[in-house]
């Protein structure tokens, strides 16, 4: 992909640990810290990631993006990862500029953000990757497959500082040192199920729980019952890596310590 996979990109189990909030790279004096005047831009409609950023208690404004999520013939997971979340990246961009315009035909509480969060989250089992399931026959085979088996569970986000690199209401195109202000990073979690029955199956598929979800299934629902161990980040199942995002955010000097304390 050329964009944010050659820019600043990493695979991690885990939570790294942040990197120092100034100096690095020579862009943090620049950064507009995440507060509640200036909040992060969400670019997604999952109600679990707004959820889990909210619970940390960031600061933050949802909008809604669409791009192309159809997998092509022959993409891999990662191949696909970096070609949804780079759309959806340039897409959350141009709404922002949009809001930022005088002539703006955006919801103003978008330009008022000053970092972007992009996601997307895909379940992989032997190199094949399972989105949403179309339909209720569709969901438990997608179980059946998983049932007593290993899969992956793969989120790629990229952060991107809209406030750094030149005036916040300047033009993305007109600021300078672009690259710098983007971030991207994939985070993958081993997920064993449990060895299920035809009947467990059917149950929980009436549930109608994970007839949005990828693989059919929300961990932090009833579909805990399916799932017997994790290797990596639980919140990553659930739709983000939130320690990963978070260690990102305070790295570029975006966040301070979490949770936000209200002081009144």
């Amino acid at each position: 992909m050329v964009g944010a996979s050659r820019r600043q990109s990493g695979s991690e189990q885990g939570c790294a640990k942040p990197a120092a909030a100034a100096g690095r790279l020579g862009y943090h004096s620049r950064t507009v810290a995440i507060d509640a005047q200036h909040p992060l831009l969400l670019g997604s409609a999952s109600p679990r990631r707004r959820e889990l950023l909210t619970t940390v208690g960031v600061p933050l404004v949802v909008a809604t993006v669409a791009v192309d999520e159809a997998i092509t013939s022959g993409e891999s997971p990662e191949a696909y990862l970096e070609r949804v979340v780079e759309s959806k990246h340039q897409a959350a961009v141009q709404l922002w500029e949009r809001a930022r315009a005088p002539s703006g035909d955006v919801d103003g509480e978008v330009g008022r953000c000053v970092a972007l969060l992009v996601a997307d989250t895909v379940v992989v089992q032997q190199g094949h990757i399972m989105g949403k399931p179309r339909d209720d026959g569709h969901a438990k085979a997608m179980l059946t497959a998983l049932s007593g088996d290993r899969h992956q569970v793969m989120t790629r986000f990229i952060i991107d500082e809209l406030g750094a690199g030149g005036s916040p209401s300047s033009p993305r195109s007109s600021r300078s040192s672009s690259a710098q202000m983007v971030s991207a990073q994939t985070v993958s979690t081993q997920v064993w199920f449990a060895d299920l029955d035809q009947a467990q199956l059917d149950r929980y598929v009436a549930t109608g729980e994970g007839r949005d979800k990828a693989g059919g299934y929300a961990i932090q629902g009833i579909g805990a019952l399916l799932v017997e161990r994790i290797d990596g980040s639980y919140s990553n199942v659930v739709g983000l890596p939130v320690c990963a995002v978070v260690s990102r955010l305070r790295g570029r000097g975006l966040v301070g310590p979490l949770p936000l304390v209200d002081e009144a």
